[in-house]
């Protein structure tokens, strides 16, 4: 029996305590960086083994809202600390998350899946309204606030941050709910995708919970330990004089980093619909939460929060949504359609360290 999936949460969160408890140093934070490395692989496991046992689209929603509740609650923690200075992590964060999903995660599952199978199918009926979901919350949360009158520019009045937060967090449930049960059928893998995992025997229950806990362990030992790096990648930033929204990306990237492995595992596989369901899910449930969250948050401790993107990033969002809705309008991929979207992902660091 194999002891490194019980063994790599457990190292992960005593070093987690370690470090919260310790001053920081050159090997504690490598150690650190190890341990996250080995939270992520250990998080990918159980979160397979839970979704073995509940079966797709379930599995996917797993690993997705698992990550997105601890990201709400490491951003939400980010602004308790920094205060003022934080009033645009926020948005860097959610724009860092929405592009590196849809241009990185889906750009490398593509080109993976099209490098080892030449080419792939997944169901238009379930990207498309994802797609639609995302760009929507996209323009509401991260664009308009740019062009409202009733507050500074960039920013929203109290009542139009509670439209928007219970706007996006009801369209995130309807997704859940299409998701999970009115159009099950539009998120299922086709048959000869799937025959692998049909085949193999279902994890017992017993095993599936432990999974369960022990993927909830491996997440926090994750967003923890992020936390915990990002001073030193805040100081990094600061020294090498880049802009301060690369925090943001570099805390998004660490993140989504199981859910990043997850998908490219499945699209290795041939099971390219369990990819999407993967990325798009949660990009819609990092908005759908977060936003609602962060507006709580904000308005309890009356802390600043700055929304509205800059043209640059806003033009770059814009290309991200009509290049996936060309590319992924046949339910066909092959190695090109990754290519374009790894190209936009690619533009968009280089133009976060050059601006």
């Amino acid at each position: 029996m194999q002891h490194w999936p019980t063994a790599l949460p457990i190292a992960a969160l005593a070093l987690l305590a370690a470090g919260s408890q310790l001053a920081g140093g050159l090997v504690l934070s490598l150690l650190c960086a190890l341990a996250l490395v080995g939270a992520v692989v250990a998080s990918v496991h159980h979160a397979e083994v839970v979704a073995h046992r509940v079966g797709e689209p379930f599995g996917t929603l797993v690993l997705a809202l698992a990550i997105t509740v601890i990201e709400v609650a490491l951003i939400v923690s980010l602004m308790l600390s920094g205060g003022v200075d934080t009033a645009a992590l926020p948005r860097d964060t959610l724009y860092a998350t929405v592009m590196i999903i849809c241009n990185g995660v889906v750009g490398a599952c593509v080109l993976v899946g099209g490098l080892r199978h030449r080419e792939q199918v997944f169901r238009v009926a379930s990207v498309s309204p994802a797609l639609a979901a995302l760009l929507v919350l996209c323009t509401i949360t991260l664009v308009m606030p740019v062009f409202t009158t009733s507050s500074p520019e960039g920013t929203y009045t109290p009542s139009q941050l509670a439209f928007t937060g219970v706007v996006s967090l009801a369209l995130w449930a309807v997704y859940v709910f299409v998701q999970t049960v009115r159009h099950r059928d539009y998120f299922l893998p086709d048959e000869d995708q799937h025959n692998a995992s049909v085949h193999a025997e279902p994890p017992t229950a017993a095993r599936a919970l432990a999974s369960g806990a022990l993927l909830l362990a491996a997440l926090v030992a994750v967003v923890g330990l992020a936390k915990l790096l990002s001073p030193d990648i805040e100081a990094g930033v600061v020294s090498a004089g880049l802009p301060k929204a690369v925090v943001g990306i570099a805390i998004a990237m660490l993140v989504l980093l199981p859910e990043t492995w997850a998908a490219v595992r499945a699209a290795r596989a041939n099971r390219l619909q369990t990819s999407m369901n993967l990325a798009l899910g949660s990009a819609l449930a990092s908005i759908g939460l977060t936003v609602p969250a962060v507006v709580v948050a904000a308005a309890w401790l009356e802390l600043p929060l700055v929304l509205g993107l800059a043209p640059k990033e806003m033009a770059m969002l814009a290309m991200t949504f009509v290049m996936s809705g060309i590319t992924l309008a046949s339910g066909r991929t092959y190695v090109m359609q990754g290519a374009v979207h790894l190209v936009v992902f690619a533009a968009f660091v280089f133009l976060a360290f050059v601006p």
